[in-house]
């Protein structure tokens, strides 16, 4: 069966398993910490409404039988349990079953809580995860060859993930075409991290750089991957250079480090030696049975079908970004900032004691873990762990239409004394006692120059614009011990 085996990729296979494996333990994790507080029983989003509006067909998840925060919590502790298994090599080391049940039901368990996540779960990078994640199922186990039709499709998806990001530029924001959206895009973009600021400030000869970097690494070097080698391997460098740089400037959840394993599919083992030692095959290898081979060929045969509506969505002149065209995740088309914003816009949450909510009241700001807030405060390294609210908030200050349903609840629950709101945030100045009110402003943040930041070490400077909510307050104030089960109709306005 030499047409099957890819003998060279030993290596390759165990940096991808490990790879899914670390990122869907940062997935399971994100899960079991934020989830019952935006999407639980009484989250902001609760899953419980949005179970009853839509069948199983329409959104495929175990939770269809029941759910409760507790279920929740225990769905996402054993994801979190396997994914560790699989990262620490367990389940490889077993029969050739055993890895594929444990793949299967790590992808199960996340496709069940992604169809019920709703505008928090809507990110592209959940669909990334649930398809490299199917394909893992038919990577075999460690005394198998590595299958080189599974490699090819981690390949296809690599290059459908680059391409679709190279394409929505071309297709999108003129400044891509005229080689100044870098001059923007680090200052404002989702969340910045702590070399944004030094990325901003380079020289615009080096923004050009940047944007025709770009170009290179999605819409030349993804073609690379399926020629003959060393080629394809000089083009997966290239693209895992481009997101390694990526990482390294930016907090994108884990879109970049999921793009970099599934670019690894077309590195042989003869390049990793160069960093990874070891890893080479087994002393005793064994022949992969025909059900195997025929799995493989099946789930083959399911993606050049499913990539007739990526392929056609890549040529089309209305092209879709981050869409996935079925409800199991499968074959999905990506891309990312086809639009640049040019300016950036926070907003800030601030609570008072005071009877009055008036400018003579002392408000006090709430502080979220990674979104800009305080001006003195360096952006945080989040990245590959995704902060959603986070993420929300910076979709609200676009347009508060991405606000609508969640917003008010998260605000009452944070003058309600909620603590499973207070534990979103990285600092509530109200932790134990609620404030009286709450409003939310409105500022125009900018990075520091270098010469303001060496005057007040600040790496935001920020001007009020106005008010995204006016002050607000319960209508009933509950006992913090027990937090208010009202509705968003219970904020009462100033």
């Amino acid at each position: 069966m030499e047409w099957f085996s890819a003998p060279g990729y030993w290596l390759t296979r165990t940096v991808i398993e490990r790879g899914l494996g670390l990122i869907y333990m940062s997935a399971f994790l994100a899960a079991l910490q934020q989830f019952p507080a935006l999407l639980g029983e009484r989250g902001l989003l609760p899953a419980t409404d949005y179970l009853r509006l839509v069948r199983f067909r329409q959104a495929p998840s175990l939770f269809h039988l029941r759910y409760s925060d507790g279920l929740l919590r225990v769905v996402s502790a054993t994801g979190l349990l396997l994914a560790a298994a699989v990262v620490a090599g367990l389940p490889q080391a077993g029969p050739l079953w055993l890895p594929m049940l444990v793949w299967l039901v790590l992808w199960s368990l996340y496709l069940s809580i992604v169809n019920i996540g709703q505008l928090f779960y809507s990110f592209g990078w959940e669909s990334l995860l649930l398809e490299a994640g199917f394909l893992a199922i038919f990577l075999g186990n460690a005394r198998t060859p590595p299958p080189f039709l599974v490699l090819l499709l981690f390949r296809w998806l690599a290059f459908r993930v680059e391409l679709g990001a190279g394409l929505i530029k071309l297709r999108g924001d003129p400044c891509w075409r005229d080689l100044t959206c870098m001059d923007y895009h680090h200052e404002t973009q989702p969340m910045p991290n702590p070399l944004s600021w030094f990325a901003h400030r380079m020289p615009r000869a080096f923004h050009r750089a940047e944007v025709v970097g770009n170009y290179v690494a999605q819409l030349g070097a993804p073609v690379l991957l399926f020629l003959p080698q060393p080629v394809a391997g000089i083009g997966a460098l290239l693209m895992l250079a481009t997101q390694a740089y990526l990482v390294a400037s930016g907090n994108y959840a884990w879109l970049n480090v999921l793009t970099m394993v599934t670019v690894v599919a077309a590195l042989p083992d003869r390049f990793l030696h160069a960093v990874i030692p070891g890893g080479g095959p087994p002393t005793t290898v064994a022949l992969p049975p025909m059900w195997f081979v025929a799995a493989v060929l099946g789930v083959t045969a399911l993606v050049v079908v499913l990539s007739y509506w990526p392929v056609r969505n890549l040529f089309a002149r209305r092209q879709l970004m981050n869409y996935a065209f079925n409800r199991l995740h499968l074959v999905g088309t990506y891309g990312a900032f086809g639009s640049v914003t040019r300016e950036r816009h926070e907003i800030v949450l601030e609570g008072t004691d005071a009877a009055t909510p008036d400018d003579s009241a002392v408000w006090r700001e709430y502080e979220f873990k990674g979104k800009p807030g305080d001006p003195a405060r360096r952006p945080p390294q989040v990245a590959p762990y995704h902060l959603r609210l986070d993420w929300l908030m910076w979709f609200a200050a676009l347009s508060p239409s991405y606000a609508e349903g969640w917003f008010p609840r998260f605000v009452q629950g944070l003058l309600s004394g909620d603590a499973r709101m207070s534990r979103l945030l990285r600092r509530d100045p109200f932790t134990g006692t609620p404030p009286r009110w709450i409003r939310a402003r409105f500022y125009h943040y900018r990075f520091t120059t270098r010469l303001e930041r060496g005057r007040s070490g600040q790496w935001w400077s920020r001007d009020l614009v106005g008010t995204f909510l006016p002050p607000v307050t319960l209508r009933s104030r509950p006992s913090p011990a027990r937090p208010s089960q009202e509705t968003p109709d219970a904020l009462s306005p100033a």
